[in-house]
């Protein structure tokens, strides 16, 4: 039960931000991430004492963004921002345009100068009006603050509704623009305490409560029976990845199809959860003559389109009819091909789907090539010596300690998940950044991820690090660990893999873009531990047993241009073999 409300009555923008703080707590946010400036000074007041709130402090506000946004992914709640008006609200876009693309609440509070101080050449003033566009779900400027029991009933119901956009009908980022006018700080004024002192606060606030939503009932079309279906799972963020699983399950098996599981799914690390379970579908795939065999009738995606390219195309060059589960309200098909939207939630899918569906031979014929497949790859990587970009990924999933929080930037780590991870049943959390494919804000939003919680990883190239270096700066705030496995082969690796390799100069320079940072003294300038890993069973002992505080750097140095090759040889090699293999 909550305490009775945090009023602060010394002056107007004290009691104007009091309330709107208030009402963010009993809306059910209990975080708010805050950058300095002046403007802001009365919202970050308000926030510091409410005793129901933790305040971090950031400096960098595209840092603060991401770190709210790891914040939000970890419990999958809105969290808060503030910052001071101008360039500081500017720095929260790309932040804002992932929470957008990847569904994740975030409450923006973007102080502002009021209307008579814009458009003049005041310091520090933007236009702040629909700053972000159309990426956050509701936007509002809030009046300028005044003493009206009416104008904080408006601000009260407007904040609660912001709340309330950000989580449903589907989540992600709102965006208050809140002006002040000086005095800034809580100067006193006897005014608004004595017209404070005569509003009943407790039956003010009596109504307001965090934001349900209702689960949708529709049910599902009937599925052709006895077809050759395909049951495709991609990367998702569930709030409770065992329930996920669980009816990912169900479907799977009332359906009887093989199911293609996307390495940034729950799926591979429930493994005992989903029958017929296929993870070289990547490999596979690459050999025309068995894409052509393993063709299905009719595909069922859940959750996002796949991370794999080849698994994309083979998605959008077969005639079958596609059926993409979502309740999300925008358009998801990312594909543009055959394919209809299906707004029904995973379990009352299940719940329509009739028991006991007969195999039909399609199962098999999957797992006649992932059989094979699974072995060659495991046995490759089990006997690589050298420090091979896909074995990093390929060892995590075996040796992290079960359960644990895994951050998988994007670019090539989020490639090697979804190329080496095994099936398994360690319950793994896999967090990323997927919405708008981004490395911006890599290491805050792992931070904010292993902020207060368990001891958590961070799978990152050194370019998405560097980008955001920044994110260090968290670490005084910070509490709990942080291990980060770096994988440095001095430039953007997934360059190596597109056509404009081939074309050098300017390649290398402008694409690779190599770069010589020395990690240690990077580790040392934050007072971060450092380990350069030496071999595999190093690695292995550095990453079974994960440090409850701080922050580790486990460096694995690797030749871009080297693994680049052997993954292509290495796929190649699995495509020819299960191709030989002729499905047996």
């Amino acid at each position: 039960m909550l305490p009775a409300p945090s009023i602060d009555p010394r002056n107007v923008n004290s009691l104007w931000s009091s309330v709107l703080i208030e009402t963010l707590v009993r809306c059910g946010i209990r975080q708010v991430v805050i950058s300095p400036g002046s403007r802001s000074t009365a919202l970050t007041i308000a926030a510091v004492r409410h005793t129901e709130l933790e305040c971090l402090p950031v400096l960098d506000e595209r840092s603060a963004g991401f770190f709210a946004l790891g914040l939000a992914r970890q419990k999958l709640a809105p969290v808060a921002l503030i910052c001071t008006s101008g360039t500081a609200a500017a720095n929260y876009l790309p932040a804002i345009i992932e929470a957008r693309e990847s569904a994740v609440p975030l409450v923006v509070l973007t102080a502002d100068r009021p209307p008579e101080l814009r458009a003049c050449a005041s310091g520090q003033t933007i236009d702040q009006l629909k700053l972000y566009g159309d990426y956050p779900l509701f936007f509002h400027e809030l009046a300028v603050p005044e003493r009206q029991l009416s104008l904080l009933r408006y601000l009260r119901q407007t904040v609660a509704h912001a709340v309330a956009r950000s989580v449903h009908p589907v989540a992600g980022p709102v965006h208050l623009n809140v002006p002040f006018r000086d005095p800034l700080p809580p100067l006193a004024d006897e005014a608004t305490a004595s017209f404070a002192s005569g509003i009943d606060w407790p039956r003010f606030f009596a109504h307001q409560a965090p934001p349900t939503g209702a689960e949708p009932l529709t049910r599902a079309p009937a599925l052709p029976a006895d077809c050759h279906g395909l049951l495709v799972v991609g990367p998702a963020q569930p709030r409770d990845p065992s329930a996920f699983t669980a009816v990912v399950g169900e479907i799977a098996r009332k359906l009887g199809w093989p199911v293609l599981a996307d390495g940034l799914s729950p799926a591979r690390n429930y493994g005992d959860r989903i029958p017929n379970l296929v993870t070289t579908y990547d490999s596979v795939l690459r050999d025309p003559s068995t894409a052509e065999r393993l063709v299905p009738e009719v595909i069922l995606c859940l959750g996002g389109w796949p991370t794999s390219k080849v698994l994309r195309a083979f998605l959008e060059g077969t005639p079958a009819p596609i059926w993409l589960v979502s309740t999300r309200p925008d358009n998801r098909d990312g594909l543009h091909g055959s394919t209809r939207q299906l707004p029904i939630s995973l379990r009352a899918l299940a719940n329509s789907l009739p028991d006991g569906a007969a195999g039909n031979g399609y199962q098999n014929l999957w797992s006649s090539f992932e059989g094979p497949a699974r072995r060659m790859l495991d046995h490759r990587l089990e006997v690589e010596t050298e420090l091979f970009e896909p074995k990093a990924a390929w060892l995590l999933a075996r040796h992290l300690p079960e359960e644990t929080s895994l951050f998988v930037a994007s670019s090539m780590p989020a490639r090697d998940v979804e190329y080496v991870w095994p099936v398994n049943d360690r319950r793994i959390r896999l967090f990323f950044n997927r919405g708008a494919n981004g490395i911006d804000g890599t290491l805050s939003t792992a931070l904010g991820v292993a902020h207060g919680a368990a001891p958590a990883v961070l799978l990152t190239g050194d370019l998405a690090l560097l980008h955001d270096t920044n994110g260090f700066l968290l670490k005084p705030k910070f509490r709990g660990g942080l291990t980060i496995v770096l994988i440095n082969n001095r430039g953007g690796g997934i360059f190596n893999h597109l056509p404009v390799a081939e074309f050098d100069p300017p390649f290398e320079e402008f694409f690779a873009t190599p770069q010589e940072a020395d990690f240690a003294l990077l580790a040392a300038t934050y007072g971060a531990q450092y380990y350069l890993v030496r071999d595999w069973p190093h690695f292995i002992e550095l990453i079974s047993v994960l440090p409850a505080n701080g922050l580790r750097i486990l460096e694995v140095r690797t030749d871009r241009k080297r693994d680049a090759a052997k993954r292509k040889e290495l796929f190649g090699q699995v495509a020819t073999m299960t191709d030989e293999n002729e499905g047996g």
